[in-house]
Order: C-alpha cells, then structure tokens, then sequence
C-alpha cells in the first residue's frame, strides 16, 4: 500500500523542480477547498527543505499516512541511523504544547506498529518555521518526553545532532515495505471506520491469527445467504478481553451500510456510557472534518447522524414496545449482549418503569421477537463477553440460547466454536448439548486476540489466572509479559499517579479506575459514588479538570467497560480482598461491610475486577491502600492479605 503521497531520495529532492513535488502532492490530495491554503504551506515547506538536506543522504516521504490516526504526517526523513518525523507550523511563533504532542503520538504511533520502526530511533521534531532557535536536551527527545524542535533556519543543525556514523545505517527498502499492524482504541477505530475506512487499514494482519477481516467475511456471508434464502438468523461473535469485538460489530454495521443502505444497519447497546462516548467522539470529529474541508455542519447536525448509527439498545426495545410491526432495520448488532437482562430483571423493570404488569420475557427473548416480526428475512449479530456479566439480573449466553431454544425453532443459528469448550460461556450441560445439535459453530466468529494491550496479547491470560488464584501459571505469564506490559504494585495514591504521568507520552490517556463497590476508598480521596461525565472523562483534553488526565474523578467497571485508556490506576478496594481462604466478597451497607454469599453476585464483583484489570493499553499500577488503625471500615487485613498475594506473583512495588 502507497503511505507517502510523494517520496525520493534527498538528493533527487533537491533536484526536482518545486512545481513537480506540488503537482505530484495536489494530485494525492483529497481535499480540493483547501488546496490554495495547503499548497502555499507544501511550497513553504519544500523550500525549507531543500535547503536545508543539502548535506545529507536517505529518504524523504510527503504526507506520510497514520491510518490508525485517521492523520498524515508532513514528512518522514530517513537519515542514515534515523528515522526523523517532521511536523511543520508555517509561520508558527513558539512551540505549541498540542503541536509537540501531535508530532510525539504520530512518531509513538509509528513506533508502536510499525514493523520496520520497532527497533529504529525515531525521533519527533516539530519545525515553527518563525519561532526562536530552542536546542532540547536529547535525552529527554529520546524518551519521548518531548519534540526537537526547530526553526526555518537551524533544522539542519538539529537533525545532525540525532546521528552516529558508528551506527548502522536503516534499510530504507525495508523500512518503506515493513507491515503496519496497528490496534485502534475504540473510539479511533470508530471514528476511521465512520469516515470511510476499511477494518484492513486500522487493524492488524497477522497471519495465523483469526482477525477481524475473517469475522466480517463470515458475517457478511450469513447475511447475504440469509437475505438470498429469506431466512432469520442469529450469529454469536466472542473474544478474549479487548479482542475487539465492539470494533467487528461497528465494522459490521458499517460495512451493511455500505453494502445497502435499505437494510438500515444499527449498533446498539446497552452499555450507556460506551452509546455516548462514541456518539460524542463522532460527532465532534465530523464537525472537525467537515470545518478542515471548507464546509460547515452544525454539532447538532452532525449528532442526529451518529444517534442513529448508534443507539441505545434500550432505547430500540422501549420503540418496540409502542409497535406491534417489524422494525426498520433488517440488520441489527447488539454489543456485550450477555448483558441483556433476565426474565425477572426485564419484568420488574417493564412493571415499576413503564407500568407494564404482563411483561414476561428476558430481553433476549423481547429482542428476537421484535426482529422476528419480520415476514422475510433479518440477521442479529450477538458480541458475547465470556466472563464479563457484572450486574444484577444479567442473562448471560445461557439466556439467548433458552429463548431461540423454547420460542424461536426455525431461527439459524450461528456460534463461535469456543462457546462450547469454555464454560465462561454457556454453563449448563444440556444448552451446549442443544446447541450442538441445532446450530452452526465457525471458528471465524472468535477473535483469539487482544486488541487492546498491543503490548502483550497474554495479558487476558495473566488477568484470569490472577483472579482464579492459579499462583503458578499467573507467575509464568507475568513473567512472559512484564517487559512489554508493566504491572506494578503501590501503596501510596500519590507515587500511583506519578508513575502514570511518567509513562504517558504524547496524549495518551491515563485515569483512575475502580470498583463501584469500593466505597471505603474515600477516605484516601478516590471516590466512586461522584458520578462522571463519561465524554468528558474520556475525550476531553489534559486542560480539563473533568477529564481523565486530571486523576481526579474515578471511573468505575460500568463507565469504562467496553472502552479502554493507555496507561491506567486501578484503586483496588476492600470489597474483593485476598484472605488466607481465598477471595473475600463483601458489600458496603450504611456503616459497615456485609459478606456477599450468593455464588452469582460473587462472580458479577470477580468479573468487575476483570473488567478494571483490562482496560489499559499499555501498563497499569495497581494501588492498594495501607488501611486503617483507627478506622473499622478500613483494617489492614482488608488490604494487606492482596498486596502480598500480588507480590507473590512477582509484580513490584514502585
């Protein structure tokens, strides 16, 4: 795939006429409204170039593509041992913070997923062609504290200063033709894919593991085949933790959009803070995008068409409830459908809620009837978290199959393989014995890899046998992942947050998350019943007190799940604590902790700590407080039998 819109070498740069590099660059240009603006900033820039690279050798790449960014940058320069990435501000009188982050995420970025970038010295430099001669200390360019930054004069002196001659030089054809294998966060991924982008671009190819392409080619296989045979069908997607589930539903939906727009293609879900994250990150990169193009578009505008790419699931149902008839849409994807609610849940709610006294069916039953007024033909797709119920009155997989089981005989059903061999799916003996008997299974509807935490694929493994106290084997695995992903230990809120401020480069995102159920952090200033604004929380920018960055207001498992941040604190409560027996549940009730006894709330507070302990990205640090000796809600025991337990598996303090 062609990333540059124009490259050569140095030397052959230099040579070309102006006016070739700017026909060739206006000839790879999308955006036609700007190009006046644009092309007197290329000219800028290329003579600024050309005169300074008189003396060097190596590569030069215009508008370099960042898929997974949705951004290009203004040049890449390959200089024996370095790969330079080169972000201009012509006319620029300082060295805007935004724009040295910008140039230090595009070059972490390339670093991170880049094959041919793994092991080169990158190096970020932002060029304010008017600004005043700045030399940044090296070491701190190096470690990506901050950008070279340079002017319209000196950028000759900075770039020298980054080679050795004693290195060996990069292989530009290698590095030019390395794989680029990113891994999006959600809201990255979303926005790409709401622009126009296909999942190829944004997500890795590795061969050998099932990846998102090969899902979406099953999927879109059951729909054609459903939509050409007139038949329902039902197909359940499952994953690891941050396998990207989400995304393949969004890519599905996006991609049926495409394919027909009569098919009236939707995400839902339940998960309302994921609904308003991603609707608020669409919307204001449309208004964005279309501003950058010459146009205009309201906010207002550019929100009613993300809400109705993504709604609200119960928002869908309580529609439904008002009709007898078959809804719009042909083609619908639940997200974290295990979260659909019980018979008992949804009748309670239909009765208090909406004063509905007959209510009898599970959300799941609720949903397939809906869809299945339909006279012809319809396909759901199911994204099913393994392990991931963490609410009361939640259903789980066991649910969806006893409604197409009881009331739904002639629905085609089509699973994931791994449903069957992994009991975090579908408990009873006789629902796998059904299914098996009744239904499709395809290796293509599981995605076996983490998405989320680039850095190390196993660390869904190391998270699950934490939780299910097999010291032996969390030991092997964390000792396989602790260089790639950090996962450390502290006793102290303040070092824990001073650890995640010196992690994070560029603006990668960093916060606190923790338990809803973790009342009795409190005192220590982490306090879970302070309600967020997710949005804000999640996209808002470091100058923002109501965002992440600020590590004051604490997301909890039902804010962040379904989402993810680069570098997080988990702030572990006393609600699931380590004893000499085992885990301790228990509740925060008034005054006082209550023991937990029912084995289905015990595993919703476990799968809580599953959620918080996947989130991040990149790293975490988890923080468990000292205790208490003069407070009886806040003992030491409570604490200290899992910080050691954690120790013992070979995390460190910091």
């Amino acid at each position: 795939m062609k990333r540059a819109s124009f490259s050569t070498s140095i030397q052959d740069f230099i040579k070309i006429p102006e006016s070739n590099i700017l026909g060739e660059l206006t000839a790879n240009h999308s955006n036609r409204t700007l190009e006046e603006l644009q092309v007197n900033a290329w000219r800028k820039q290329i003579q600024i170039l050309k005169l300074q690279l008189q003396e060097f050798n190596g590569q030069i790449y215009f508008e370099f593509s960042i898929p997974r960014m949705g951004k290009k940058v203004d040049n890449v320069i390959i200089i024996h041992d370095v790969v330079f990435v080169v972000e201009f501000k012509i006319g620029g009188l300082s060295y805007d913070r935004h724009a040295i982050e910008q140039v230090i995420d595009y070059t972490i970025d390339l670093k991170n997923f880049h094959e041919g970038s793994h092991r080169t010295k990158l190096i970020p430099i932002l060029v304010s062609t008017k600004a005043k001669e700045f030399y940044e200390s090296i070491g701190n360019v190096l470690e990506y504290q901050t950008s070279a930054k340079s002017n319209e004069f000196n950028l000759s002196n900075i770039l020298t200063s980054f080679l050795n001659e004693n290195n060996i030089p990069t292989n530009i054809y290698l590095w030019e033709n390395s794989v680029y294998k990113p891994t999006p966060t959600i809201v990255e991924a979303a926005q790409a894919l709401y622009k126009g982008h296909n999942v190829k671009e944004i997500t890795r190819s590795d061969s050998g593991t099932m990846n998102l392409s090969k899902t979406a080619d099953c999927i879109n296989s059951i729909i054609e085949k459903s939509k050409a045979n007139s038949l329902k069908s039902i197909c359940f997607v499952t994953g690891v933790p941050g396998a990207g589930k989400t995304l393949a539903g969004l890519n599905i939906a996006v991609e049926r959009m495409k394919a027909d727009e009569d098919e009236h293609a939707v995400f839902l879900s339940g998960n309302g803070p994921l609904v308003d994250v991603l609707r608020e990150a669409l919307t204001r990169d449309e208004v964005l995008t279309t501003a950058k193009a010459g146009k205009k578009i309201t906010k207002k505008e550019a929100a009613i068409k993300a809400n109705s790419f993504i709604q609200n699931i119960h928002h869908f149902r309580d529609d439904n409830l008002r009709s007898n008839k078959a809804p719009i849409e042909k083609v619908v994807v639940f997200d974290e459908a295990q979260r659909a609610w019980t018979n008992k849940q949804a009748s309670s709610f239909m009765r208090r809620k909406k004063g509905i006294e007959n209510f009898n069916m599970s959300e799941p039953e609720f949903l397939i009837h809906v869809m299945d007024r339909h006279s012809d033909w319809c396909t759901i797709i199911c994204l099913i978290g393994g392990g991931q119920e963490i609410n009361t009155g939640e259903a789980g997989l066991g649910e969806w199959i006893d409604s197409l089981r009881h009331h739904f005989p002639t629905w085609k059903i089509h699973y994931s393989n791994v449903i069957l061999s992994n009991d975090n799916y579908l408990k009873l003996k006789e629902a796998q014995n059904w299914l098996i008997n009744n239904g499709n299974s395809h290796t293509e509807l599981h995605l076996t890899v983490s998405v989320r935490s680039f850095r190390s694929e196993k660390l869904s493994d190391f998270v699950s046998s934490l939780l299910n106290l097999d010291i032996e084997e969390a030991k092997k695995v964390y000792s396989e992942i602790r260089e790639l992903y950090p996962v450390v230990l502290s006793r102290n809120l303040t070092n824990s947050k001073k650890w995640l401020r010196e992690q994070a480069k560029g603006s990668e995102r960093i916060g606190i998350i923790s338990s809803s159920g973790a009342r009795r952090l409190k005192p220590l200033g982490v306090d879970v019943k302070n309600e967020i604004s997710p949005p804000y929380w999640f996209l808002n920018t470091k100058e923002d007190i109501r965002s992440s960055y600020f590590l004051e207001d604490v997301a909890t498992e039902f804010d962040i799940q379904g989402l993810e941040i680069d570098w997080a604190c988990i702030a572990w409560g006393a609600n699931f604590h380590k004893t000499k027996k085992g885990w301790k549940h228990q509740s925060f009730k008034g005054t006082k902790w209550q023991n937990i006894n029912k084995e289905i709330d015990k595993e919703y507070l476990k799968n809580t700590y599953r959620v918080l302990l996947t989130r991040a990205r990149q790293g975490m640090v988890i923080f468990i407080p000292e205790g208490s000796n003069i407070d009886q809600t806040r003992p030491k025991d409570f604490y200290d039998g899992t910080y050691k337990y954690l120790l013992s598996l070979g995390l460190k303090e910091i």
